[in-house]
Protein backbone atom coordinates (compact mmCIF):
# COMPACT_ATOMS: atom_id res chain seq x y z
CA UNK A 1 0.00 0.00 0.00
CA UNK A 2 1.63 3.46 -1.19
CA UNK A 3 2.01 6.18 1.92
CA UNK A 4 0.31 8.99 0.79
CA UNK A 5 2.34 11.96 1.24
CA UNK A 6 0.83 15.62 3.74
CA UNK A 7 1.25 18.78 1.73
CA UNK A 8 4.38 20.14 1.52
CA UNK A 9 6.08 22.03 4.47
CA UNK A 10 6.19 26.30 3.77
CA UNK A 11 9.84 26.99 4.80
CA UNK A 12 11.48 30.39 4.01
CA UNK A 13 14.41 30.22 1.39
CA UNK A 14 17.15 30.59 4.04
CA UNK A 15 15.76 28.04 5.94
CA UNK A 16 15.47 25.69 2.66
CA UNK A 17 19.45 26.82 2.41
CA UNK A 18 19.94 25.96 5.81
CA UNK A 19 18.05 22.44 5.61
CA UNK A 20 20.65 21.57 2.75
CA UNK A 21 23.81 22.41 4.69
CA UNK A 22 22.33 20.79 7.40
CA UNK A 23 21.92 17.23 5.05
CA UNK A 24 25.69 17.79 3.37
CA UNK A 25 27.28 18.14 6.97
CA UNK A 26 25.42 14.92 8.52
CA UNK A 27 26.44 12.83 4.75
CA UNK A 28 29.64 13.98 4.73
CA UNK A 29 32.04 15.56 7.92
CA UNK A 30 28.99 14.13 10.61
CA UNK A 31 29.17 10.49 9.08
CA UNK A 32 32.83 10.27 8.12
CA UNK A 33 33.18 10.60 12.14
CA UNK A 34 31.05 7.77 12.80
CA UNK A 35 33.14 5.77 10.30
CA UNK A 36 36.32 6.24 12.16
CA UNK A 37 35.25 5.94 15.44
CA UNK A 38 33.75 2.30 14.23
CA UNK A 39 37.15 1.28 12.54
CA UNK A 40 39.26 2.82 16.03
CA UNK A 41 36.55 0.53 17.37
CA UNK A 42 36.53 -2.64 15.76
CA UNK A 43 40.52 -2.27 16.22
CA UNK A 44 39.61 -2.82 19.92
CA UNK A 45 38.82 -6.35 19.53
CA UNK A 46 36.05 -8.54 20.65
CA UNK A 47 32.66 -7.23 19.47
CA UNK A 48 30.76 -8.83 21.63
CA UNK A 49 31.91 -6.69 24.66
CA UNK A 50 33.27 -3.58 23.33
CA UNK A 51 31.34 -0.85 24.62
CA UNK A 52 32.86 1.64 22.07
CA UNK A 53 31.59 -0.09 19.40
CA UNK A 54 28.18 -0.13 20.06
CA UNK A 55 28.11 3.32 21.24
CA UNK A 56 28.91 4.17 17.75
CA UNK A 57 26.73 1.54 16.15
CA UNK A 58 24.11 3.25 18.20
CA UNK A 59 24.95 7.25 17.05
CA UNK A 60 25.14 5.68 13.77
CA UNK A 61 21.93 4.62 14.14
CA UNK A 62 20.72 7.91 15.74
CA UNK A 63 22.69 9.37 12.57
CA UNK A 64 21.11 7.90 9.62
CA UNK A 65 17.75 8.81 11.29
CA UNK A 66 18.17 12.03 11.22
CA UNK A 67 19.55 12.07 7.61
CA UNK A 68 16.14 10.41 6.87
CA UNK A 69 14.09 12.80 8.51
CA UNK A 70 16.02 15.80 7.11
CA UNK A 71 15.45 14.34 3.44
CA UNK A 72 12.05 14.23 4.21
CA UNK A 73 11.82 17.03 5.08
CA UNK A 74 13.44 18.60 1.84
CA UNK A 75 11.38 16.47 -0.07
CA UNK A 76 7.97 18.29 1.32
CA UNK A 77 9.33 21.77 1.47
CA UNK A 78 7.94 24.18 -0.26
CA UNK A 79 9.51 27.67 -0.41
CA UNK A 80 7.04 30.20 0.53
CA UNK A 81 8.12 33.95 -0.08
CA UNK A 82 7.20 36.81 2.01
CA UNK A 83 3.95 38.16 0.41
CA UNK A 84 5.30 41.78 -0.92
CA UNK A 85 1.38 42.40 -1.56
CA UNK A 86 0.89 42.76 1.60
CA UNK A 87 3.93 44.66 2.51
CA UNK A 88 2.16 46.51 5.78
CA UNK A 89 1.47 43.33 7.74
CA UNK A 90 3.57 40.49 9.25
CA UNK A 91 2.74 37.45 6.90
CA UNK A 92 5.00 34.71 6.29
CA UNK A 93 8.89 35.33 5.55
CA UNK A 94 8.75 38.41 6.64
CA UNK A 95 10.09 40.44 10.24
CA UNK A 96 8.19 42.83 12.95
CA UNK A 97 9.04 44.03 16.37
CA UNK A 98 6.49 42.68 18.84
CA UNK A 99 5.45 44.49 22.04
CA UNK A 100 3.91 42.56 24.80
CA UNK A 101 1.96 44.32 27.31
CA UNK A 102 4.86 45.02 29.85
CA UNK A 103 6.70 46.40 27.64
CA UNK A 104 8.93 44.04 26.46
CA UNK A 105 9.69 44.00 22.68
CA UNK A 106 10.55 40.84 20.19
CA UNK A 107 12.06 40.41 16.98
CA UNK A 108 10.62 37.84 15.45
CA UNK A 109 10.77 36.39 11.91
CA UNK A 110 7.74 34.32 10.77
CA UNK A 111 8.30 31.24 9.82
CA UNK A 112 7.93 27.22 9.24
CA UNK A 113 7.11 24.84 12.03
CA UNK A 114 10.57 23.33 11.26
CA UNK A 115 12.90 26.41 11.00
CA UNK A 116 11.04 27.96 14.23
CA UNK A 117 13.48 28.87 17.46
CA UNK A 118 12.73 31.88 19.82
CA UNK A 119 16.09 31.96 20.36
CA UNK A 120 17.01 32.91 17.30
CA UNK A 121 13.71 34.90 16.34
CA UNK A 122 12.38 33.08 14.04
CA UNK A 123 8.16 32.57 15.13
CA UNK A 124 6.87 29.57 13.83
CA UNK A 125 3.54 30.19 11.33
CA UNK A 126 1.44 27.84 13.14
CA UNK A 127 2.23 28.30 16.74
CA UNK A 128 -0.52 30.00 18.83
CA UNK A 129 1.13 33.82 18.82
CA UNK A 130 2.22 33.39 15.19
CA UNK A 131 -1.38 32.56 13.94
CA UNK A 132 -2.81 35.46 15.73
CA UNK A 133 0.00 37.62 14.58
CA UNK A 134 0.43 36.33 11.07
CA UNK A 135 -1.42 39.26 8.80
CA UNK A 136 -1.99 41.61 11.17
CA UNK A 137 -0.47 45.28 10.36
CA UNK A 138 1.32 47.70 12.54
CA UNK A 139 -0.41 48.70 15.49
CA UNK A 140 -3.15 45.88 15.49
CA UNK A 141 -3.26 44.05 19.13
CA UNK A 142 -3.92 40.22 19.41
CA UNK A 143 -4.59 38.50 22.45
CA UNK A 144 -3.82 35.32 22.66
CA UNK A 145 -4.30 31.78 25.04
CA UNK A 146 -0.98 30.32 25.63
CA UNK A 147 0.09 27.45 28.65
CA UNK A 148 1.18 30.48 30.62
CA UNK A 149 -1.88 32.39 30.32
CA UNK A 150 -3.56 34.79 27.78
CA UNK A 151 -0.93 37.35 26.48
CA UNK A 152 -1.17 40.77 24.82
CA UNK A 153 0.77 41.27 21.79
CA UNK A 154 1.36 44.86 19.17
CA UNK A 155 2.77 45.15 16.24
CA UNK A 156 5.25 47.94 17.12
CA UNK A 157 7.01 47.82 13.25
CA UNK A 158 8.09 45.52 10.13
CA UNK A 159 11.61 45.28 9.68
Amino acid sequence: MKQSRTPGEAITAEGLDALKAEIENLEGPEREKIAERLKVARAMGDLKENAEYHIAKDDQAHLETRIKRARERLLDAVVVEADESAADTFSFGRTAVVTDTEGREYTWTLVGSTEASLAEGRLSAESPVGQALQNKAVGERVEVNTPKGPRSFTISRLA
